[in-house]
């Protein structure tokens, strides 16, 4: 088995738990860019250096005689200095090269993390969405037009390689102990920012469930598209209100028109389109998780939530 993203937040635990108990896995490979320092790396593991553009995704499948891929490369949280550009190559031209070398090595099943913000970010999204609702991503969101991408990426190679299985998870916001993201940055503000008007929806997933659920896939051959969410959600003004916070909430036109002012300037790392980001956020149903896929999250989000917001403060990070 093959892991891309092996040294990052989800991908360093679903490797730890696969290494602890590997029932019939033989070989398991972590494929990351970064290099994983000597003393960090688990026993029995192969850990290699690479990006997954390059030709080495290739060599590590024919060498190993790879027969599951599990891709959780992607770049969630960007620099402020990262293009659009950069960001298209690995999340999307680097997938399309994953698969493509998959294909070349006769790889049986591919396992994915995709993303609730596939859905995209509309007043019209169905509440909740379910999986077979469309993907629309958002063109000017790279990480949700990305997904998006991706996801149409795979669909095309359904049909026509239906011989590569496919599961494909899509996880609405991951939390755990050291979560540390753009939307977690949201929290540790003083005051949380609203839009006026919406309630701005979180639907949380820990993190350990993410990494239960890429365990069971790959051991039990599951295969399809599953969203994975936490029961309920919690709104902003509910999560203020749990961490002791005041929400304000501003009309959108002066969000945006704020945005659009300092964001060419570099005052902001946020453009005008942060206002759909907050007003729209995707809600996920997870009833084909438990019913079909055969999975109960073990927490709901605003379980999650607690327990993230606990070990932040236990720690004195906010």
């Amino acid at each position: 088995m093959l892991v891309t993203g092996g040294s990052g937040f989800i991908g360093s635990q679903f490797v730890a738990a696969l290494a602890a108990d590997r029932r019939d896995v033989e070989t398991l490979i972590s494929l990351d860019v970064r290099e994983v320092p000597e003393g960090e790396r688990l026993p029995g593991v192969v850990h290699a250096t690479g990006d997954i553009r390059g030709p080495e995704v290739a060599s590590l499948l024919r060498e190993h005689a790879v027969d599951t891929v599990v891709h959780l490369a992607a770049i969630v949280t960007p620099g402020k200095e990262t293009s659009r550009e950069l960001l298209y190559s690995i999340d999307v031209g680097g997938t399309e090269n994953v698969l493509a070398a998959c294909l070349a090595a006769g790889v049986r099943r591919f396992v994915v993390t995709s993303s609730g913000a596939a859905y995209g970010y509309y007043a019209d999204n169905p509440l909740p969405l379910s999986e077979d609702d469309p993907i629309r991503g958002n063109p000017e969101f790279a990480y949700s037009d990305h997904k998006r991408l991706v996801e149409e990426m795979l669909a095309r190679y359904r049909e026509e390689h239906p011989e590569l299985e496919q599961l494909i998870f899509r996880p609405g916001t991951v939390l755990g102990a050291n979560a540390n993201n753009q939307i977690t940055a949201l929290f540790e503000k003083p005051v949380l920012i609203g839009v006026r008007g919406s309630d701005t929806p979180f639907v949380f997933i820990w993190d350990q469930d993410v990494v239960a659920c890429l365990v069971l896939g790959v051991r039990d051959g599951r295969t399809g598209i599953y969203n994975l969410a936490g029961d309920g959600v919690m709104t902003l003004a509910e999560i203020a209100a749990a961490i002791g916070k005041r929400v304000i909430a501003i009309p959108a036109w002066l969000i945006r028109g704020v945005l659009a002012t300092l964001h060419p300037i570099g005052l902001s790392q946020y453009g005008p389109e942060q206002v759909d980001f907050l007003r729209y956020r995707p809600v996920l149903s997870n009833a084909r998780l438990k019913s079909e896929f055969g999975y109960e999250p073990r927490m709901s989000s605003r379980e999650v939530f607690d327990y993230f917001w606990s070990h932040r403060t236990s720690t004195g990070d906010s």
